[in-house]
């Protein structure tokens, strides 16, 4: 199985620690973010490995990592990046990460010993950690509602409430031909806009909406986290 890591993006919220870097060359306790993702993905027995880039792409030259780059990384979002990708994607189920994220191999075996066309992994102690990267936890949550079946029913809205909330999203999942198909059926019923800007999570929501494809959520209980801001990475350095 292959591994796409997203890395187009610059990561404008970590401020001055991007201005010469992208996101993913961030160091976390004396390792970049990329470094830890490779490790766990190897780790997994995974050992092609593509990288989405764009932002300072010359950076992550040289690392035994299959490019697909993309030009227009300013201007579009994750899903757009995702598509650059699109000859794995077409091929073969692909473990696929967000390049602004670390965690354990365990996570990754998971998503390749599964057998649904489209998996999300999620912590479901997630209230805990967000407690300690904001001040109102609820305000930067979002909704993922799973049934009894472990399928998931809604993600990506605005929660009213953490009963709205059976875990976090990790942004890392489980794509194959089939659930590639779907989301490129998605995007085909857009505009160009609204393509250019799509998220993950809501075209993970469309498919749940609009077609008859599962989308199966696994629980994570290694060690992990998100790096979205300068905080972030004190919150995390203590982590074993």
């Amino acid at each position: 199985m292959k591994a796409i890591i997203l890395a187009a993006g610059r990561g404008s919220r970590m401020k001055d620690l991007t201005d010469g870097c992208p996101k993913c060359l961030v160091a976390l306790r004396g390792k970049t973010l990329l470094d830890l993702q490779l490790e766990a993905l190897r780790a997994a027995g995974i050992d092609e490995i593509g990288i989405v880039t764009g932002y300072k792409n010359e950076l992550l030259a040289g690392r035994g990592l299959q490019e697909f780059y993309h030009s227009r990384w300013e201007e579009t979002n994750m899903v757009s990046s995702l598509a650059c990708a699109e000859s794995w994607l077409r091929a073969e189920p692909c473990i696929v990460s967000y390049s602004d994220i670390f965690y354990g191999s365990v996570a990754v075996q998971a998503l390749m010993n599964c057998t649904s066309a489209l998996a999300v992994t999620y912590d479901p102690n997630w209230l805990e950690l967000w407690k300690q990267r904001f001040a109102a936890p609820l305000l930067d949550a979002e909704t993922f509602r799973l049934n009894a079946s472990s399928i998931l029913e809604e993600i990506g809205n605005k929660p009213h409430s953490v009963e709205e909330i059976d875990g976090q999203y990790m942004g890392l999942l489980r794509i194959t031909p089939e659930g590639w198909q779907a989301i490129q059926k998605v995007r085909a019923n857009m505009s160009d806009i609204d393509r250019d800007q799509l998220q993950m999570t809501g075209v993970l929501q469309s498919i749940i909406s609009q077609y008859c494809l599962s989308v199966l959520a696994i629980p994570n209980s290694e060690p992990w986290g998100e790096i979205d801001s300068e905080t972030d990475l004190s919150v995390y350095s203590g982590q074993s």
